[in-house]
């Protein structure tokens, strides 16, 4: 049986940890593709990674290229072309920029790989999935953006922080916009079972949200330059690997909605079961007035940002 193919648009910080993570897991062969003025970059990575196979013992095939007809055939594609955060800006500053990038990546996406499972990484997260839809025609089940995967992930790592408990034990969920207005919902995290509302005070978890909502923020400040890679990373792959393994795993993603929770017609955060079909189903949960309220704000807010597409 061939390995499966794993196209990965952009080879910038996170590209080229997908293109690691990917390889260890022997998720299949890996394209790492970059613009021309970068195509070298691309190469000189995947020769890197090529040359540290032996000593993991991964036996997968990574290539470099600029070229988007060596994508053909490709079972996954994750993009994350496009210029990432400075301090002080907002994952909606990048829209003018980072909208004309993923046009012209939709149009080769299509062209070559039509059949592809796509995740769009690229920000801000709700447009671009958006626009990569409306550019490509894709099918709604195989066009998800990752924006849940990685916030529900701040949410479990700031409620393991607070308790001093395992990761793995910890449940919980984040719903909405990829942005400041994202909904984490603290009344359904568990941890090992126990509502986490019975080990950390109110006053807490209500901190906890809030930099939940602006952890990518943080990770820019203290940067400087750039935004967070290794999580982004680890939250496509989750998704890639659900796709390609069949696991049917639910996890929160920006996924078009058609009536779930009240929307229509744009991309949220949201629980989504991933399969061999792509997105197979979307979960809905039964919210309280406060976060019906939370949720509609989101929405509204991606909205005005969707609408500035032109799309």
């Amino acid at each position: 049986m061939s390995r499966k193919k794993i196209a990965l648009i952009g080879g910038g910080q996170i590209g080229q940890i997908l293109a690691l993570i990917a390889a260890q897991k022997e998720l299949g062969d890996v394209t790492i593709l970059d613009i021309p003025d970068f195509e070298n970059a691309a190469k000189g990575k995947a020769l890197d990674l090529m040359e540290l196979r032996p000593l993991g013992g991964y036996d997968v095939e990574i290539n470099g290229t600029s070229n988007y007809a060596d994508i053909a055939g490709s079972d996954v594609i994750i993009i994350t072309a496009g210029v990432p955060r400075s301090p002080g800006m907002s994952r909606d500053d990048l829209l003018n920029v980072n909208l004309k990038i993923i046009s012209n990546v939709a149009e080769n996406v299509k062209k070559y790989a039509p059949n592809a499972f796509v995740i769009v990484v690229s920000n801000p997260l709700d447009a671009i999935v958006y626009s990569f839809y409306k550019v490509s025609g894709f099918p709604k089940n195989r066009i998800i953006g990752m924006a849940g995967a990685l916030d529900s992930s701040r949410f479990k790592a700031f409620i393991a922080m607070e308790t001093g408990y395992s990761v793995k034990d910890i449940s919980c969920l984040v719903l909405g916009g990829h942005g400041d207005t994202m909904v984490p919902l603290s009344r359904l995290a568990t941890v090992g079972g126990v509502p986490v509302s019975e080990l950390i005070s109110a006053d807490k978890l209500t901190e906890i949200e809030d930099r939940t909502r602006m952890a990518g923020g943080e990770i820019v400040k203290l940067l400087g330059r750039g935004s967070a890679f290794f999580s982004p990373a680890q939250s496509a792959i989750e998704m890639a690997e659900s796709f390609l393994k069949d696991k049917k795993r639910v996890i929160p993603s920006a996924a078009l909605c058609e009536g779930e929770y009240g929307i229509d017609g744009l991309f949220i955060g949201v629980p989504c079961v991933i399969g061999s079909n792509g997105i197979e189903k979307i979960l809905e949960v039964q919210l309280n007035d406060a976060e019906k309220t939370a949720l509609q704000a989101t929405v509204l807010h991606v909205e005005g940002v969707v609408k500035s597409t032109g799309l």
